[in-house]
């Protein structure tokens, strides 16, 4: 018998300049921890577009499936992709790799409701943001892998795996992220990679982080990754994104990389007219 998807939360339409996106929030894909985990589906007009799961930032900790959708999500529906913006576990509550095993159950369940919900979900694409960027990532490049797999969700008989990831200005190496010298760690307080990690005592953080980092993980199967980061960037410095496809290219895996001048962390330019427009072409192309 078919599982019953339930009705979301919230439909409604919205215009992006002249192109309606059909929003329908608060749709159930897991129940994790006592959790439940929602996704939303920002779709335009027209059918057998390509889809891509959106993972937020917020250094793991905070913000959740909706904090981009007016700025950064409705705007790349509008130009010919469907966005599914997903929910997962934040830390420190959640205990890493427990949001990776959020995003994948998300994408197994895309797979097995896409046909019901008019989606083309044999081929994914993911895209992330800053934390969001790195989750999504990891879990692009650890196809199979029973650690980071995990269950939620269920529909285990579903591929997790992607083939198209969006890596906006996130972490890749997570060693050179949480390393800080004492003053650094005066003027520049973060610890989000603690919190992720779930340790500040600096061994053990140091070697879950080397065991964590995505630039170990890149191999010649690779899905196609468009990197983007600004250059400057002083959060995630733009190094960590070179690295990445620097890593990628290497392996001979395929990557673009956009350096965006002038622009910062969580920089307005990311969601402008033109980098939204630049990336729905790279996803339609890849996808």
């Amino acid at each position: 018998m078919a599982e019953p998807l339930g009705e979301p939360a919230d439909r409604r339409t919205v215009r992006d300049g002249q192109v309606p996106v059909t929003v329908e929030r608060g749709l159930v894909y897991a129940t994790a921890g006592g959790t439940e985990l929602r996704l939303d589906v920002h779709r335009p007009d027209g059918p057998g577009t390509p889809v891509v799961l959106y993972a937020h930032g917020g250094g793991w900790t905070r913000d959740d499936r909706g904090t981009d959708a007016e700025t950064r999500l409705a705007p790349l529906a509008a130009q010919g992709i469907t966005v599914v913006s997903a929910d997962y576990r934040r830390a420190p509550r959640a205990v890493f790799p427990q949001q990776v095993h959020d995003l994948k159950g998300a994408v197994r369940w895309l797979r097995a409701h896409g046909p019901r919900l008019g989606l083309a979900t044999e081929r994914l694409g993911v895209w992330g943001a800053s934390a969001g960027a790195y989750l999504v990532s990891l879990l692009a490049l650890s196809e199979g892998e029973e650690e980071l797999e995990g269950t939620v969700g269920g529909h285990l008989d579903r591929s997790s795996a992607v083939q198209a990831v969006v890596h906006w200005f996130g972490q890749t190496d997570l060693v050179a992220s949480a390393s800080r010298s004492e003053l650094e760690r005066r003027l520049l307080p973060f610890h989000f990679e603690a919190d992720l990690l779930g340790t500040t005592e600096e061994e053990l953080l140091a070697e879950r982080a080397r065991r964590w980092s995505l630039l170990s993980r890149v191999s010649a199967g690779a899905p196609p990754f468009l990197v983007a980061h600004g250059d400057r960037d002083r959060i995630v410095p733009p190094a960590q994104g070179f690295a990445l496809h620097q890593a990628l290219v290497r392996a001979g895996a395929r990557s673009r990389l956009e350096l965006l001048g002038g622009a910062g962390h969580e920089d307005a330019e990311f969601g402008s007219r033109a980098t939204l427009a630049a990336t729905a072409a790279w996803l339609r192309a890849v996808l």
